[in-house]
């Protein structure tokens, strides 16, 4: 869930799988539109669990598991179950040879064109940031499965932020989350408790930066583990926030993961966890999509549909992220 995110020190060595070989050809006709948005969605976040695609794109756990074994016998995808202290871990899954050729037709481009190795795909099981890729992209998943009226317009991964960005930031991530007419473009900061807390403060001149060369100012939410973690957090952040040359031009907000109520069926980073970094006194939490209400100087967003505004690809091979949601015609089961 995502209050309680994995740690890394609670996984072990992988145990990898393999599949039999298939025909490229074949796949033309075993694909469906959603088989194709998954391998997209591997190739822009190297890793999903088979609980965060159940979730994102299957009616039950027992038809994600079952297409998704499927896809590992036409060999578009791997897969791998980090052995946890406690408990079983989920499949994990990442993208196969095979699937990136797929990618690659679609985008009319060479599959050296997407960056993509089979190791390195494969090198996220035994990564120390494995536990962390997994809490970012669980944290999207809780976000654009949640019920009701919002939808996650834009999610852009670390790898893709930092390509762009990284002279400058390296969030986690980017998105763009839009409820009931407000749109919040926005930077996370996925803490696990393990990053030190000055080199968290220190970011924020690089957001400043960024803003400054830009013109555009993007707020930076910080989400860490406990509420206790959260106030030594934002004792750093006000010191650091205080000395930037326009504190205006970078808006903060964070949130507790233990905040979230886990009995309530989904608890999501969309509900009233937030605080900004600008409230004074004894402020009341809110909800993600009020955010934008706290900062009114807001660079205004572009009309809420899945294309406007997303990070542009850093070059003309690069593929732009996939949309947060699969296809509606998805089919298959």
């Amino acid at each position: 869930m995502i209050n309680r995110p994995l740690r890394q020190t609670d996984l072990r060595a992988p145990r990898p799988t393999r599949a039999p070989a298939t025909d490229h050809a074949g796949l033309v006709v075993r694909l469906t539109a959603r088989d194709r948005w998954i391998l997209r969605m591997l190739h822009e976040h190297r890793v999903l669990t088979t609980t965060q695609l159940a979730d994102l794109a299957f009616p039950s756990l027992v038809t994600a598991r079952r297409r998704l074994a499927l896809l590992h016998r036409y060999r578009v995808v791997d897969r791998f179950r980090p052995l946890r202290t406690h408990g079983t871990a989920p499949g994990h899954w990442v993208l196969a040879p095979s699937g990136a050729a797929v990618v690659a037709a679609e985008a009319g481009i060479e599959v050296r064109d997407l960056r993509y190795r089979r190791e390195h795909a494969l090198a996220i099981a035994h990564s120390l940031q494995l536990a962390h890729t997994v809490g970012v992209n669980e944290w999207f998943t809780a976000l654009a499965t949640a019920p009701g009226a919002g939808r996650v317009l834009a999610w852009s991964s670390e790898t893709r932020c930092r390509r762009l960005w990284g002279d400058l930031v390296r969030p986690d991530s980017y998105g763009r989350y839009t409820h009931s007419g407000a749109t919040l473009d926005f930077f996370l900061e996925f803490d696990l408790g393990t990053v030190n807390l000055s080199s968290v403060g220190g970011k924020l001149t690089g957001y400043a930066e960024l803003a400054r060369s830009t013109g555009i100012i993007t707020p930076v939410l910080l989400w860490v583990p406990t509420t206790g973690r959260e106030t030594t957090l934002r004792r750093a952040l006000l010191d650091s926030w205080r000395t930037l040359p326009d504190p205006a031009a970078v808006p903060v907000a964070t949130a507790a993961a233990e905040l979230l109520d886990d009995t309530e069926p989904h608890p999501s980073p969309a509900d009233r966890v937030w605080l900004p970094l600008n409230a004074t006194g004894v402020a009341e939490r809110i909800a993600l999509h009020h955010l934008p209400a706290s900062w009114p100087h807001l660079t205004p967003s572009p009309p809420s549909n899945d294309d406007a505004g997303l990070p542009a690809p850093g070059e003309p091979t690069e593929l732009p992220p996939p949309s947060p949601t699969p296809p509606s015609s998805a089919g298959g089961q």
